[in-house]
C-alpha cells in the first residue's frame, strides 16, 4: 500500500519506530494459512501434524501452532522443556535426537515423550533398558532429495538415520528384547518440490512395515518447499495429499488396521510468516559494486552464508520507482552478504529493507558474534503488534561470564638480555 510494505497490517517503517531496528516480524495470518492447507491436505486419513520448533523456538510460535493443534517435534532434551512449559503434553511431543548422551535420552523416557531413535548402538541399548516402553525408529532410506545438498539428510553418507541396509540388524535388535516399536519414521531433508520423493519414500517404508506389527504411525519428515524469489516454485501440498492418502489408506488395508500417517513440518509453517527488518547504514561505493551496509549481519541472519540461501530483500520504504543495482551485506567483520547483485528501489541511508522468508532458522540460528546482541522480535496477531522477545543488551551477554579477580592477572616481569 503506497509503494511500501505492511506486515499483518502496520508497516515496517512503523514498527521499526516503535520497536528498534533490526527487528524479527512473524505474521500469524500466514502461520494459520500453511498449517491449514496441510492440515486440509490430508484431511482423508488419520494424521497428525508435529511442528519442528527448531525452526522458530520463541514461545509464541510454539504456543500458536499448539492452538492450531500441531504437536512438537523436538531435537534436545532442552526443546522438550520448552514444549512443555508452553503446554504441549508429553504425549503430542516427539523426540529424534542425533548423536545426544544416552543420559539425555533415559530423561526424555522419564518424561513420558515418545523417543525417536536413529542410532544401532541407542537401539540396543534401549532395548537392553526399555524393552516395553514405546519408540520408533529414524530410517535412512539412502534417497537424494533434490535442492540444496547443504540441507539433504537421506544420503548414504548422512548422519542421520539407520540404513536401510541395516533393517535385518534392526529386526534382530528388537525381537532380541522383545521391544515395543510403535512407529517408522524418514526424513530426506529440505526443499523437497517434488511429490514422487515422498511416494519413493513411502514405498520403502511400506515394504518394512510389515515386519513391525505394533505400528501406530508412519512418519514422513517434512522438507516442504516454500518460494523465496519472486518467481519460484513451492511444494504442491495439495497434490501430495491426494497421492499419498491414497497409497497409504491401499497401505492400511494390507497392513490390516489403520495406522496415522505424521509429518514434521517446520520451514513450510513459519518461513513465510516471518521478515527481518534492517535499516540502511550506508552506501559505499567500490569500483565493482555498490554496498548497502545494514545494522544486521550474519550474527542474525546465517543462513546466505552458511547455505548460499536465496532470500528476497527489498527496500521497505520504496517498493515502487526506479531500482539500482546493490550488494546488501551486513555490519558484521566477516563477509557477510544477505543478497548479491539485487535489483531495489533506489535505496537512501536510514531506509528499512526487509529480508523475506526469514521465519525458519532465523533468530533460531542467530548468535552474538562481535559480542553484538540480538533483536527484537514481534508477533502480528489479529492486526496488533505483540512484543514476544525483548532486545537484547550487552549485559545480557556477559550474564553467564564470571570475571575473573583483577589480582589474577600477574604482570609479566621485564625481559632483559
Amino acid at each position: 500500500m503506497n509503494n511500501v510494505l505492511e506486515i499483518g497490517g502496520r508497516t515496517a517503517r512503523s514498527l521499526v519506530e516503535e520497536f528498534g531496528s533490526p527487528l524479527y516480524v512473524y505474521d500469524a495470518s500466514t502461520v494459520r494459512r500453511q498449517f491449514n492447507r496441510l492440515d486440509s491436505a490430508f484431511s482423508g486419513l488419520r494424521h497428525r501434524l508435529l511442528y519442528a520448533c527448531k525452526a522458530n523456538s520463541n514461545m509464541a510460535m510454539i504456543r500458536l501452532l499448539h492452538s492450531l493443534g500441531a504437536g512438537i517435534d523436538a531435537v534436545s532434551i532442552h526443546e522438550i522443556d520448552l514444549a512443555m512449559r508452553c503446554g504441549v503434553p508429553a504425549s503430542e511431543i516427539l523426540y529424534t535426537p542425533n548423536c545426544v548422551a544416552f543420559s539425555e535420552i533415559e530423561r526424555a523416557v522419564e518424561l513420558g515423550v515418545l523417543v525417536n531413535i536413529d542410532n544401532i548402538s541407542v537401539l540396543e541399548r534401549f532395548g537392553q533398558k526399555y524393552a516395553s516402553v514405546p519408540c520408533a525408529i529414524r530410517i535412512n532410506p539412502h534417497i537424494l532429495a533434490g535442492g540444496n545438498a547443504h540441507i539433504q539428510t537421506g544420503h548414504i553418507d548422512s548422519k542421520f538415520g539407520i540404513s536401510i541396509h541395516q533393517m535385518r540388524h534392526i529386526l534382530r535388535i528388537v525381537q532380541a528384547y522383545g521391544m515395543n516399536i510403535t512407529g517408522l519414521h524418514m526424513h530426506t531433508g529440505s526443499d523437497i518440490l517434488d511429490a514422487e520423493t515422498f511416494l519413493t519414500g513411502a514405498e520403502i517404508l511400506f515394504d518394512h512395515a510389515v515386519d513391525f506389527p505394533d505400528l501406530r504411525f508412519i512418519d514422513f519428515g517434512s522438507g516442504f518447499k516454500v518460494p523465496y524469489k519472486p518467481d519460484d516454485v513451492s511444494t504442491d501440498v495439495e497434490t501430495l495429499g491426494r497421492r499419498l492418502t491414497e497409497r497409504f489408506l491401499a497401505f492400511c488395508y494390507d497392513y490390516g488396521r489403520d495406522l496415522e500417517l505424521w509429518f514434521e513440518p517446520g520451514k513450510f509453517l513459519v518461513s513465510e510468516s516471518g521478515f527481518l527488518l534492517t535499516t540502511a547504514t550506508v552506501l559505499k561505493q567500490t569500483p565493482s559494486c555498490v554496498f548497502i551496509g545494514t545494522d544486521s549481519g550474519l550474527h542474525h541472519l546465517i543462513r546466505p552464508m552458511l547455505y548460499n540461501s536465496y532470500h528476497t530483500i527489498v527496500n521497505a520504504d520504496r517498493l515502487g520507482g526506479i531500482e539500482r543495482i546493490y550488494t546488501v551485506v551486513g555490519c558484521i567483520c566477516e563477509t557477510d552478504t544477505f543478497g548479491t547483485d539485487r535489483r531495489l528501489a533506489e535505496t537512501m541511508e536510514g531506509d528499512v529493507l526487509a529480508i523475506r522468508n526469514a521465519g525458519a532458522y532465523g533468530f533460531a540460528m542467530s548468535s552474538n558474534y562481535n559480542s553484538r546482541p540480538r533483536p527484537a522480535e514481534v508477533m502480528m496477531l489479529e492486526g496488533v503488534a505483540h512484543l514476544i522477545r525483548r532486545r537484547e543488551t550487552l549485559d545480557d551477554i556477559l550474564a553467564t561470564q564470571i570475571p575473573l579477580p583483577v589480582d589474577a592477572f600477574t604482570p609479566m616481569e621485564p625481559h632483559h638480555d
